[in-house]
């Protein structure tokens, strides 16, 4: 048991004024912790306790995945880096490590740089270590601080420089065995977030910088989410919104035939979707066809929309570029002959097309058969302009955003839409990173083999932080369960009573018995502070002993998810306590 006069939880009244969110503002009021710097925090005592119980539930499942912990440096030596598949790409949210000393100003190019995720550590690792498929398979994992330069760290936990994760790698000689380690791990991910008392949500994802072919993300509902989450009740399907599908287009759908000759119409000033929807062009947005022009890998190429669509960028990462920007205007001038606002992709119009490294199409642009589109003129639009005759496309893809009410791809039921707080993350990398560091084995005829490789990520840091959104009310947290700081307080009102404070240890020394973590609350408070912080830190179980109560052979008996108060006679109690820990044990994670 723990006394709260002698442990430490610094809780506060008000919110600091650079909290925007509910769990942030609770982070800090309840005392879990404290700020250092911008995305840089300090785990008090009451937080630390929390981070170490989802540390230790996501370790006990992660071991019966399958994994094998290690631990690895965070500090990384730039050439691992360099050497791999991706430093161009994430070297933008990493940090340099360079030597303090005076004068001792670092080089042009990093030494050293902090690990944001260890795939260019664990694989030449693994390289060195495993030769033959005899080893095969292998899951190596660690629980350790990462770091990210996040140019704007905010939300607390959410969205901060040093971070706990979970990151796991696993290495298998064939595909189908990294298909069957994958779904090992996505099977640990929802046994831990089971656990925890955390609805999240697996859903498709876009591999990203990571790479790979496929992936999910494990995301918890929230109104402050980062993310969207497309998903269909009726189907099961869900998705995130950089990977979200629908069936808009239906398979049954014939292109419209052309409907006239092309014909230019002057269109001065009027450079938005939104200008050509205007008197006197009045074109449905749904009529228009967007052009884009964006740089990849130094070389440019175009994507083309309806004009009430919108890009979703992310999806562009299909194309094969290992980087990719919007072009600017003065790089546009020279490939397309006129400023953004008139472009098009109708053949013959374009200035230079050979410098173009392709033209990309969205799916739902055949839904508007003939349409409007820019002269490649300033000021000058073209109209009659039919997909199948007049464009020039390479060619088509998905990489608009889907909008909740498209038809699921699965059901064809609406889609819907709600926010998410991304906590957890699984890719089925393949072959890119073994490829690149040459990690081979010998197989059973002498063969040499690339291993196939996936990664997996839970972010524990912020999976605390969510659980708090998740599950809070106006006067304080919630905790599940499994991971409350204490899972039993013990509200002592008269601590200077012999008596009561007898009761209140005896009381406790059953709830530990009962196998629950117990803190009795004796500081000498009025009973309304020492209410209000009880529901702020949000203890699940709560017992009050107070003098009046003594006098009447009671004490009160509540649950931090109810407004009831219950009245349980002293000579019940250390059995009524005992029942509630193992309904509230049983119930946990269910």
């Amino acid at each position: 048991m723990t006394l709260w006069s002698q442990f430490f939880i610094p809780t506060l009244k008000e919110s600091p004024a650079d909290a925007e969110i509910p769990s942030h503002k609770l982070l800090i009021r309840a005392g879990l912790v404290r700020k250092l710097s911008g995305g840089l925090y300090t785990y008090m005592p009451l937080g630390l306790r929390v981070m170490q119980k989802l540390t230790e539930i996501c370790r006990q499942e992660i071991n019966a995945g399958g994994g094998i912990e290690l631990w690895m440096p965070h500090v990384h030596p730039v050439e691992n880096w360099q050497d791999g598949p991706r430093w161009a790409a994430a070297r933008e949210i990493m940090f340099r490590v360079d030597s303090a000393g005076d004068g001792k100003r670092g080089p042009r190019e990093p030494e050293f740089v902090l690990g944001p995720t260890h795939e260019e550590v664990i694989t030449p690792l693994v390289k060195a270590e495993i030769t033959s498929y005899r080893d095969l398979p292998k899951n190596f994992y660690q629980i350790a601080t990462k770091f990210r330069n996040e140019i704007r760290p905010r939300y607390g936990l959410m969205r901060a420089r040093e971070f706990v994760m979970m990151d796991a790698y696993s290495f298998d000689a064939h595909d189908e065995g990294a298909v069957k380690s994958y779904f090992a791990m996505k099977t640990a991910y929802e046994r831990f977030f089971k656990r925890i008392g955390a609805l999240a949500i697996a859903v498709e994802a876009d591999t990203g910088v990571m790479g790979g072919s496929y992936s999910h993300e494990f995301m918890v509902p929230a109104e402050v989410g980062d993310d969207d989450i497309i998903y269909c009740e009726e189907s099961g399907y869900a998705a995130n919104r950089e990977k979200a599908t629908s069936a808009l287009v239906p398979a049954s759908h014939v292109d419209a035939a052309p409907a006239g000759a092309v014909e230019e119409f002057p269109t001065p000033g009027a450079v938005t979707i939104a200008a050509l929807e205007a008197a006197p062009y009045s074109v449905p947005a749904d009529q228009q066809f967007k052009t884009l022009v964006y740089i990849g890998d130094g070389k440019p190429f175009l994507v083309v929309l309806r004009g009430c669509d919108e890009l979703e960028e992310a999806k562009l990462g299909q194309l094969g570029f290992g980087l990719f920007r919007p072009a600017t205007p003065d790089e546009i001038v020279p490939v397309m002959g006129a400023r953004p606002g008139s472009l098009g992709t109708v053949r013959g119009t374009i200035a230079n097309p050979t410098a173009l490294a392709g033209i990309f199409a969205d799916h739902a642009i055949r839904l508007i058969g003939n349409g409007t589109t820019g002269a490649n003129k300033d000021g000058v639009h073209l109209r009659n302009v039919s997909v199948t005759r007049d464009l020039e496309i390479t060619r088509f893809g998905d990489f608009r955003r889907v909008k909740a009410g498209e038809p699921c791809p699965k059901s064809g039921h609406p889609l819907k839409s709600r926010r998410g707080i991304e906590v957890g993350h699984i890719f089925k990398l393949g072959t890119k990173y073994s490829d690149k560091f040459g990690a081979v084995y010998t197989d059973d005829q002498k063969q040499s083999h690339a291993m196939v490789m996936g990664c997996y990520g839970i972010g524990i840091s912020r999976t605390l932080q969510a659980v708090i959104e998740q599950s809070h009310d106006t006067d304080g947290i919630v905790w599940p369960w499994a991971v409350a700081p204490f899972q039993v307080l013990i509200c002592l009102l008269d601590p200077q009573v012999p008596e009561a404070m007898d009761l209140a240890r005896r009381l406790a020394a059953a709830a530990e018995r009962a196998g629950a973590d117990v803190l009795i609350d004796d500081r000498v408070e009025r009973p309304g502070v020492k209410f209000k912080d009880a529901d702020l830190i949000g203890v699940p179980l709560r017992l009050t002993i107070g003098g009046k109560g003594l006098k009447e052979g009671i004490v009160e008996l509540k649950r931090r998810s109810s407004k009831d108060v219950a009245k349980v006679i002293l000579a019940d109690a250390e059995t009524r306590l005992a029942t509630e820990i193992a309904e509230l044990s049983a119930t946990a994670g269910r």
